[in-house]
């Protein structure tokens, strides 16, 4: 299969400029005809490559005449327009499709009842020959003829201009978006939904209309979406002065989506995940993830749409920086601290380990096979770590004028990675040669530091080396500009002013060579630095902490990250020890200091109850095992085990007194009931491994009012393995298995039981009525997490997890290759486990790689894993 590059980048020889499309819609057989205006950019160009596949091609004309100059294959229709004198000519091209057939759900394809589309990053080929690319912009306007009583809404980008009814209870609606777009932004919607509607006035007076469109029945679980859309416009007026542009701005939430949502221009279809929610179906997690996915789907309108990306290797262009854009939405709408945290967590976890794997690359990628396997969390996750680095580097105000010459010179274009670090270059007059390594550098950097305190001068001495290491993709390193935001403490808590030579310095040091060393005058005992405050770098540190240190700085750092994580570095030693105890069958021990620092912060959780949440949280096994350069599955699920316990034993009393005096009566979302509940539950998950834990797990689920306290009593009975454990199960797959979206909840959690024979569990649920496998909300929520999130059971030392993995890959290769390579992740890892493990990991790719039409999204991954 061939590679691409992005060296070998070359601008289109043809462009198109408007196109016209015509949807006679049926889910058996739907009829497109696009007429495209097309213009020769390159004279010496005869030939004109178009992109396109799985749909019966019916007819060509070039500028009304039949036209039949052209070679055809699976991938692509070439024409030959050596006879073709004009510089413009309008082609016409009829096809058809069958939605009803289409597994992959990308182009145009069945959801339920209703029709929609899905085009980014190459589906627009599965619907016509097209100049399928991001560079390509053209102006679209779409006329949609369906039956009336099945499809009574008919949608599509821009504003609606036109509508008619015809005979045989048809009808049709015609579109027009009147900013070019790149064919990846098209979007339809056909179906019969429940309609909330809503209005919002622009900071310069313009009205939008709001349309969010839901399944029949839902329109009960809609208000949060359409409120969360309104903050995200009012927020995006006031922080980065951008308006929205059109006349109306919709939503469809859909049950059949490979991705989160796509911010199609003007009509975002969305996963019904991302939309629904009410306190009996959501949690407080569900509502900040629809806050959170609104508010990125809605930026994109000008970082994505309005500017777009020359190419599929500039992904980041778009995705870090709206990442970024949503991850400050979060934090200025809610906990500052709690956002940060959260996102480091899963950076961490997920970025930290594609970095150190088969498939690490650069924020800006050089080379793909399949371009679906591009929506990484490198790109995306680390790609606004890069532009939160830029942020830390230039300030708010000359980042915000960054912003502005960013926008100004590119509205309207297909701009690179570059143009963006230009443009604050030019805003700032701040030099970023260096700083631009970080879009072509793979890997995850680490923080060697050491330090020296000279007692007769009142001088402190930090050394910082940096060093990436190899990764698969690359030999050779580079120097980083490493951003390092530091805090010093002397003994009793108190705050360091930063002095050299006399004059304050900035708490960020730049970080430039291989190793430099830092002073701080007048301080006059020996401080405990606090590092990588706000976790101001993608990167590891590596400082040799005391456990008196880390506990000092729990008790009295000012930022709320270093808080927790000299917690995460506790826990982390703890477990590493005991696991050298586990594997030496040696008896284990918990350190009686941190059990007492624990304490500590509960006892004092009224001044943060959300930051005391989230330091009493345990790291999940996937957490910890991301510590370890060889991992041990049953040692880990163990030893993990053994401190939970144990800080149940040891806080049992004081547990119980905070989970006692938090009443919430109603169920609010706002930040400082979620902070609350949060902490209460983490209080009941303790609670759970005790004396008390059946009774007290069993009235959490029986008075619960909501969602979020529902579910924590039923993974609390699990993770537990309480007696009512099966009961309370069992009444909420009978309460709600009509719903899908709810027994997500259920299936994660079944998936993810500590039982022995949970795979006997797993492979019986496949056959539950609630279980769709065509529905990749479901295979992620059963098959899913039992593979990336039950490290025990998936590794088990007799291979069978990786067999049952393997078995669905095969299936999902011929129905949904793009959810396949999101699920065969835990597998293509197999070097940070054990010998046995590995060659069984490794045999199960091999078994993958030897099937005929392997899809290109997972040749790429096992070719690179085995290589």
């Amino acid at each position: 299969m061939q590679a691409k590059y992005r060296k070998d980048y070359k601008a289109p020889d043809f462009t198109v400029t408007d196109i016209h499309l015509d949807f006679q819609l049926d889910p058996q057989k739907t009829v497109v005809t696009a007429t495209s205006q097309y213009q020769r950019l390159n004279p010496e160009s005869t030939k004109l490559h178009l992109n396109g596949h799985s749909f019966q091609f019916s007819s060509i004309k070039l500028n009304g005449q039949d036209f039949n100059h052209y070679q055809q294959d699976k991938e692509s229709l070439v024409l030959d327009l050596s006879s073709v004198n004009a510089e413009e000519f309008s082609l016409e091209i009829v096809t058809n499709l069958k939605p009803s057939e289409n597994t992959s759900l990308q182009g145009l394809y069945q959801s339920g009842d209703g029709l929609c589309t899905q085009c980014e990053a190459e589906g627009f080929r599965q619907i016509t020959y097209m100049l399928d690319r991001p560079d390509v912009l053209a102006r679209y306007t779409t006329k949609i003829t369906a039956d009336k009583l099945k499809y009574p809404y008919l949608l599509s980008n821009g504003n609606r201009i036109a509508s008619g009814e015809l005979e045989n209870n048809k009808h049709w609606v015609e579109w027009n978006d009147p900013f070019p777009k790149p064919s990846y932004l098209f979007a339809l919607v056909a179906g019969d939904f429940d309609l909330l509607s809503d209005k919002f006035i622009t900071k310069s007076g313009r009205e939008v209309n709001l349309e969010l469109y839901v399944d029949k029945g839902n329109l009960d679980r809609a208000d949060w979406a359409m409120q969360s859309l309104k903050t995200s416009m009012k927020w995006d007026e006031e922080r980065f002065g951008l308006e929205y542009d059109l006349d109306i701005y919709m939503i469809v939430a859909v049950d059949f989506f490979n991705m989160g949502a796509m911010e199609n221009k003007g009509l975002n279809i969305f996963n019904s995940k991302y939309v629904l929610a009410n306190s009996q179906t959501a949690t407080d997690d569900d509502y900040l993830g629809i806050e959170s996915v609104i508010a990125h789907e809605y930026f994109h309108n000008w970082t994505g749409n309005r500017v777009t990306c020359r190419d599929w290797f500039q992904l980041s262009l778009k995705e870090g920086l709206t990442v970024f854009r949503d991850q400050e939405f979060s934090s200025d709408v809610g906990s500052r601290g709690v956002n940060r945290i959260n996102n480091v967590k899963f950076l961490r976890t997920s970025q930290f380990a594609e970095d150190a794997g088969p498939m690490s690359h650069p924020i800006r990628p050089e080379k793909v096979i399949e371009m679906n396997n591009f929506y990484t969390v490198t790109v995306y996750e680390k790609g606004a770590e890069v532009i939160r680095m830029l942020h830390t580097l230039l300030g708010e105000e000359k980042f915000q004028a960054g912003m502005k010459v960013y926008i100004n010179e590119n509205d309207g274009k297909a701009a690179t990675c570059d143009d963006f670090v230009n443009a604050m270059e030019k805003a700032s007059g701040i030099d970023l040669t260096q700083f631009r390594r970080w879009y072509s550098q793979s890997g995850t950097p680490k923080l060697t530091i050491t330090d020296k305190y000279d007692e007769k001068n009142h001088i402190y001495k930090l050394t910082v080396s940096q060093m990436t290491p190899v990764t698969a993709d690359q030999m050779e390193k580079v120097n980083l500009h490493i951003p390092l935001k530091i805090a010093l403490y002397d003994d009793k808590g108190i705050t360091q002013t930063l002095l050299r030579d006399g004059e304050q310095i900035s708490d960020v040091l730049h970080i430039t060579q291989t190793e430099e060393t830092f002073e701080f005058h007048n301080i006059y005992t020996k401080p405990i630095p606090a590092l990588l405050c706000d976790f101001s770098a993608p990167v590891k540190l590596d400082y040799e902490y005391s456990t008196s240190q880390l506990i000092k700085l729990l008790q009295f750092a000012k930022n709320d990250f270093v808080r927790w994580d000299v917690t995460q570095m506790l826990f982390t030693e703890e477990l590493r020890r005991n696991l050298i105890n586990y594997q030496q069958n040696v008896v284990l021990d918990f350190s009686p200091e941190i059990l007492n620092a624990l304490s500590k912060v509960l006892e004092n959780y009224q001044q943060d109850p959300a930051l005391t949440a989230l330091i009493l949280m345990l790291p999940k096994e996937t957490e910890f095992a991301e510590s370890f350069k060889t991992i041990d599955p049953d040692g880990i699920s163990f030893v993990r085990h053994f401190m939970v316990q144990t800080i149940a034993d040891n806080l049992k009393s004081l547990l119980l007194q905070i989970y006692n005096g938090i009443n919430l009566d109603e169920y609010r979302v706002t930040q400082e009931d979620i902070a609350l509940r949060s902490l209460r539950n983490v209080c009941l998950s303790y609670l759970a491994y005790t004396n008390l834990g059946n009774t007290l797990v069993n009235k959490h689920y029986s008075y619960s009012n909501n969602m979020t306290d529902t579910l924590a009593a039923l993974n609390c009975a699990t993770k537990a393995m309480l007696p009512c454990r099966d009961s309370l199960l069992k009444d909420f797959e009978e309460k709600w298995q009509h719903d899908g979206l709810v027994m997500d909840k259920w299936f994660a959690i079944q998936a993810t039981r500590p039982d022995e024979d949970v795979l006997v569990q797993v492979n019986h649920l496949m056959d539950h009525s609630s279980f769709n496998f065509n529905n990749p909300n479901r295979v992620r929520s059963l098959i899913g997490s039992f593979a990336s999130h039950n490290l025990k059971a998936f590794h088990n030392i007799d291979g069978s997890g990786y067999r049952f993995l393997t078995d669905i890959l095969l299936k999902l290769n011929e129905k949904n290759p793009q959810v396949a390579s999101r699920l065969i992740e835990p597998l293509i890892h197999f070097s940070r486990f054990s010998a046995q493990r590995q060659t069984l990991m490794k045999r199960a790719l091999e078994r993958i790689s030897a099937v005929e039409n392997l899809s290109k999204d997972l040749f790429e991954k096992i070719e690179k894993a085995l290589q």
